[in-house]
């Protein structure tokens, strides 16, 4: 298990770590573009961590933005082998209130904006998404959760909205209707991507506001939304130190994210040029140099 390495992917309201003192900045170059921002290496613990705000530090990307794709590869390059994301969301349940973390472990994708696969161009690959995140990943957070008494629940359906505008009425109730949990704007692609370069990955959703369709919160307000991120916030970063504690003894090494690859790929190997087996090395190299 020593060669486990975690990443903190930060969402809206979680920009950075403070308590990580042992601090340098990685600027990572990928055949993507650049990530959202210079990546945080530290080590917490005798655990080489790293941390990389989604939308950039000081909130400066759009979700439709967010080059999702470098993200993932350059994490990939850095050795990571597993993923928490934590993102601000949306309840789409009464018993989901402002405050509340979601485990979640399935995902409605309704983004139609974005480079959804590393594998565009010549190579063609099918990754099973049945089973989008990692159970012994989950269950580290479940146990980081639980030692910091954060209300939360375990399992749920986050639907994935295009943005930057939140939904309508009629759409709200359309998801609830589907019986989702939390609507967000950031775990799709993320999700797939992560899949595709076989990184482990959960995600832990903390909940801002009821989105529109609650009779007493029908417009969703971003400086009310800042109110509750803020203490959401305080209570993620002490679940993320407990998480880098305990992550390593729950890590499943039968995961079938681990090696999902080998039966994705559908391209005849004559058919893959260098020139792309280049650029998807960092990915999906362990398959490709056979």
């Amino acid at each position: 298990m020593a060669n486990n390495k975690l990443a903190i992917i930060g969402g809206s309201g979680l920009y950075d770590v403070e308590e990580f003192k042992d601090r340098e900045l990685l600027d990572v170059k990928t055949p993507w573009g650049k990530p959202s921002d210079k990546i945080l290496k530290t080590n917490f613990k005798n655990k080489e961590v790293y941390f990389l705000p989604r939308h950039g530090r000081g909130h400066f990307i759009n979700p439709s933005n967010i080059n999702f794709r470098a993200n993932i590869d350059a994490l990939k390059q850095l050795g990571v082998t597993d993923i928490v994301s934590i993102s601000a969301v949306g309840s789409l349940k009464e018993n989901l209130p402002p405050g509340k973390f979601v485990i979640v472990d399935q995902f409605i994708d309704r983004t139609f904006a974005r480079n959804k696969t590393f594998f565009e161009d010549e190579i063609v690959a099918h990754v099973s998404m049945a089973h989008p995140t990692s159970t012994g990943l989950m269950n580290a957070c479940e146990d980081a959760i639980k030692k910091e008494k954060i209300d939360y629940q375990r399992n749920g359906t986050y639907v994935v909205m295009e943005g930057p505008q939140f939904s309508t009425l009629a759409e709200s109730n359309l998801y609830r209707s589907w019986k989702a949990d939390v609507i967000g704007m950031t775990n799709m692609p993320e999700a797939k991507l992560a899949r595709e370069a076989e990184i482990r990955y959960a995600s832990v959703s903390m909940v801002t506001d009821y989105d529109c369709w609650h009779p007493e919160h029908e417009n969703v307000d971003v400086q009310q939304v800042i109110k509750v991120l803020l203490g959401n916030a305080k209570k993620a970063k002490n679940m993320i130190k407990n998480l880098i504690e305990n992550f390593d003894k729950h890590i499943d090494p039968k995961d079938p994210t681990n090696n999902c690859l080998d039966v994705a790929i559908i391209t005849s190997p004559e058919k893959r040029t260098q020139k792309t087996k280049d650029k998807l090395k960092t990915v999906a190299g362990r398959v490709l140099s056979k």
